[in-house]
Parts: C-alpha cells; structure tokens; sequence
C-alpha cells in the first residue's frame, strides 16, 4: 500500500476531512518504498526494502491545535486518528502565531518522477556494490559505501477544498576508497533523481584516483591560501548559510543579514556580483515538489542577483505581521557559475589547494556564519596549473559570506545535496582567495 494512486490518496484524505467537527481539519499522506545496498571491507554488509504509509491530521478549533498520525487506513482508523487530534486540540493552549489553513490552490506538476528510479531492483543494487568494489579489490584498495533509492508520494486536502498529489524518486549515492594503509583517501558522492544519469563503474574512479594519490600527504602550514572548493565541498558551507535566510531571524538581529538599528538587508549588496542564487522547481536538472510544507505554490525566483540579496523566507505567521503577500519556501537552490571543470580551474591555478569534500562542519558565530570542519577525502597543493603533492588535511574557520566575497573564479554547477542541506541544489566548484585554515588534522 506505499505508493497510492491519486484516486486512492484522494478517497482517504476526503474521508477524513469529512470525519472532522473541528474549525479546520487538513490531512496529509505520504507513502515510500526505500531500497538501499551498504557495502565495507569490500564486501556488501546490508541491504534492504523499507516500505512506509503514513496519515497526519492536524485539526483546530479556534487557535488551539491538535495533530495525531496513524498507519491504517480502514473507516475506524481513520475515525481514531480524526478523533485523536480533535481531543488533543481540546486540550492544547492557544497558539498565539496561528495560521488559518490555506485555501484552494493550483499547483503546476513538476518532473519530480522517473520511472528508472522506481523500477530499481536489488540485483541493480548488488550490480552497483560490484561495481564499486570490484576495481578497489584489483586495486588493492579498500571500498566502503551506501546507495539509497526510492519512490515517493505525498497527498494532502483540507476543509478549505485545497488538494495536492505528487509522486517523486531519487538516489543518493556515496563511496569512500582508502588505500590498505589507511594513509589514502578518496571519496565520490552523486545525488540524482534519474538513475539512468548514474554510473557507479565510471565515477568510481574518481575516488579510487585520489585515494592512490593522497597516500604520501604532507604537512603544510594552516593559513590563507587560495583554495579550489570542489562542488561537494562548497555545498555544505553555502547550505548552512541559507539556513540563515529567515525573514525573522534578520528582523530581529540575530542573523548576519540583519541591519543595524533594525530590518533586514534585502536589497541590500551582500556578496560578489558574480554571485546568483535561484530556487525554480521546474529546474531540469534539480526538480523538486511544487508547494512548500504549508501547501503554498512554489514559483521561480530570485533569491541573490548579482550579489544583492533578493528574497528571504517569511513564515505565514511574519508575512502576516511585516504586512507582506504570503510565499512558498524555495526547495532548491541553483547557483550560478561559468562553464569550466574542476580541472579547468586548477590548471589555472599558480598556487592554491584543492579541497574534495568539507565535513563536520559546526557553526561558530551565527552573525558572520563563522563555520568551522575540516577538509577530507583528498586535499592537494597545486603549483603552476598542476596537482603538485597530496596535503595533510586541515581545520577551516571561514564564513561563507566571506567566502563568496573572495571569489576568483566560478566553474560550472552540478547537482549536489548537502548534508545538513533540505535543499537539492546545484552549486559550481569554486576558485577562491584567502580561505583560511587554522590547524592540521591527522585524519585522511
């Protein structure tokens, strides 16, 4: 029952509604099939199908509010769960930022569906662990890895005759190779939504390359260099910035794009000109869901145009009370680059260091977004347009609004997912100066 039609999604959710004696009642319905396949040592550790319904009412009367969730879906299930939330509304306080439920909207689809994502078998999975690890064995390197694939539905409806029905698939795909010593480090990571764009045989070895070639890693001293950020790496900096894109937040001084003496800087000129974020869900590369999680409809936008911040995200609740149109939330972010590889840049490079992946990153300081983490999985000092010699990694303290002020160069973007992201996104890799590094760290 994981993946229902729209007809099936619908009669449930008009069932339930139709139950409620609340002020407002709005259900919603998501369902999935995971399959995953997690390989170490070389050899294939786990793997498995999840299959999961679930049914959340979220009811009201007057401000106060009542949510329960329930896995069955026959007529006296459905009664508990309605009258489950309803008791739980009785008893909660009044919320005092409540929102009324959103009225009818109409959603344009997106292409958030592909049918090779779905059609996924366990023997694709096994193919792809082979295929990981088979060149690592004759390598005489050593594989760890995890893919995860799924097809998803969500459904909801509310008292207010508001309706939405989406299937989406994707696949996450990560491999980290070391060499037997354990002094080598190579990683690759792909985020898809179409796995027919993946091929684990070929994207292996880009991992496999720079585990064999970080093996002989040499101290450098931390300081500011010129860094190439690879797109995974620039990924989890700029993800936890946007984090920070909250109307509110700025509002009320505790973000670095408040203002002094109060507001926000929208409008204002924050970053390097070359700097341009977007959020368009139809985006062919990088789809998402056409609403937001309150159900309003997502629409291309601008969020940084040649450096000036454009957008921020208002709640309902803060739209309300700065006396601004309610808008969705972007899921993705898509910024813009040049046209150059990785590899272009760094043949462009006098001096600098290449950066493969960015983890554990910790925030600092939340009106600068001072972040601090440490490099990974392959870090290398290039001289003269060449990779020189791999690097002992190192500790950054850097904000990323810093950083997207010392831009060189811009490459061009491809689909990455950060880790601590709930963005899909499409980043470029990035020539940056005066990054800087305060400590090494002995792990590869």
């Amino acid at each position: 029952m994981s993946i229902l039609t729209q007809a099936q999604a619908k009669a449930i959710l008009d069932k339930v509604v139709a139950l409620s004696t609340a002020d407002e009642c709005t259900a919603t319905l998501t369902g999935s099939v995971r399959g995953n396949i997690r390989f170490a040592l070389n050899d294939v550790s786990t793997s498995g199908i999840v299959e999961d319904t679930e049914l959340g009412v979220e009811v009201a009367f007057g401000r106060r509010v009542g949510i329960a969730t329930i896995n069955e879906f026959d007529d006296a299930a459905l009664a508990r769960v309605v009258k489950r939330a309803e008791d739980l509304a009785r008893l909660a306080p009044e919320n005092p930022e409540f929102m009324p439920a959103i009225g009818k909207q109409e959603y344009r689809p997106t292409n958030t569906f592909s049918q090779a994502t779905a059609d996924i078998t366990p023997e694709y999975r096994a193919k792809v662990a082979a295929d990981s690890i088979t060149p690592c064995r004759a390598a005489d390197l050593v594989a760890a890895g995890f893919l995860e694939d799924g097809q998803s539905f969500t459904a909801f409806a509310n008292s207010n005759g508001n309706f939405g029905y989406q299937t989406a698939t994707s696949a996450d795909y990560t491999c980290t190779v070391r060499t037997a010593d354990g002094r080598g480090s190579g990683w690759v990571g792909r985020n898809v939504g179409d796995i027919a764009t993946f091929d684990a045989n070929r994207d292996i070895r880009t991992a496999i390359r720079k585990a064999q070639d970080s093996a002989e890693a040499r101290a450098l001293e931390p300081g500011k260099y010129t860094v190439i950020l690879e797109p995974h790496a620039a990924a989890g900096l700029i993800s936890f910035m946007m984090n920070f894109f909250d109307a509110r937040q700025a509002d009320e001084g505790r973000s670095f794009l408040s203002k002094k003496g109060g507001g926000n800087k929208l409008g204002e000129q924050v970053y390097d000109p070359r700097v341009s974020i977007t959020a368009d869900p139809w985006d062919t590369e990088a789809p998402v869901m056409p609403w937001d999680g309150n159900g309003l409809p997502r629409q291309k936008m601008s969020i940084v145009d040649k450096g000036k911040v454009t957008a921020l995200n208002y709640s309902r609740f803060w739209a309300k009370q700065q006396g601004r149109p309610e808008q969705a939330t972007p899921g993705n972010l898509l910024m813009a680059g040049g046209d150059k590889s990785t590899a272009d840049l760094v043949r462009g490079t006098e001096k600098g260091i290449l950066v493969t992946r960015t983890w554990y990153i910790r925030l600092v300081d939340p009106q600068t977004v001072l972040l601090t983490g440490l490099t990974r999985d392959g870090t290398f000092y290039i001289e003269n347009g060449e990779i020189r010699y791999p690097l002992k990694n190192f500790r950054f303290n850097e904000s990323p609004v810093i950083m997207l002020n010392n831009i060189e160069e811009l490459g061009r973007p491809i689909r990455v997912s950060g880790d601590e992201s709930r963005f899909t996104m499409m980043i470029p890799p990035m020539k940056l100066r005066d990054f800087t590094f305060t400590s090494l760290s002995d792990a590869v």
